[in-house]
């Protein structure tokens, strides 16, 4: 069974409380599963400044549900062939090299940042409510 790997903009909305139905219920099995999130996605939803302290708490609870994954050296050298091949930018090099690193499925709801990676997996749940 493959590991998830839940990009920021997924946890966003599940802390907003905003996902449509279809996409609430494909993520909510995968959380209720198990999860993870790489460092960078940590540090993104984290350290965001607009967090009130009741949210930034809810947002630390939610992470310290997940798995993390690290910086590793084999992470950053994917990272870097990443950014040289596709042009990525380098949050979405390291996730995306996390991902693959981990043989992960990587949701997202935004697909477009990684594409041209082809060996990537990828998951949108807003497209799994139809």
């Amino acid at each position: 069974m493959s590991d998830y790997l839940v990009d920021t903009n997924i946890l966003i909305h599940v802390l907003a409380g905003d996902l449509p139905a279809g996409a609430r219920a494909v993520v909510e099995r995968i959380i209720s599963a198990g999860f993870s999130v790489s460092v960078i996605t940590r540090i993104e939803f984290l350290g965001w400044r607009g967090h009130t302290a009741e949210g930034y708490e809810a947002a630390r609870t939610l992470v310290e549900c997940a798995r993390q994954y690290l910086l590793t050296a084999p992470v950053a050298d994917r990272a870097i062939s990443l950014r040289r091949s596709c042009g990525v930018s380098l949050p979405d090099a390291v996730i995306a090299a996390t991902a693959l690193e981990s043989d992960s499925i990587l949701v997202t709801r935004n697909v477009r940042d990684f594409r041209g990676i082809d060996e990537l997996r990828v998951i949108n749940p807003f497209d799994e409510t139809g």
